[in-house]
């Protein structure tokens, strides 16, 4: 097995109806530019609030993927 290093990035997914369609979200937009995802950790969950009612879920997530060097 050779060694690997792994980059760590954190983003927000947001939704109107749930906080797991947020978290969903933030890893397939994020995938569309990213390759190599392997773990997506929520690590914060939250609401957006107006009026006095939820309008969206957020979730925080800590996504990591295969860091590729170009030596």
């Amino acid at each position: 097995m050779t060694d690997s290093v792994y980059k760590v990035i954190e983003l927000v997914g947001t939704s109107t109806e749930s906080w797991e369609k947020a978290a969903k979200a933030a890893v397939e937009t994020a995938a569309k530019s990213l390759k190599d995802l392997r773990v997506a950790e929520v690590v914060e969950l939250d609401l957006q609030i107006e009026e006095g009612k939820v309008h969206a879920y957020r979730a925080k997530v800590k996504l990591s993927f295969k860091y590729l060097s170009e030596d």
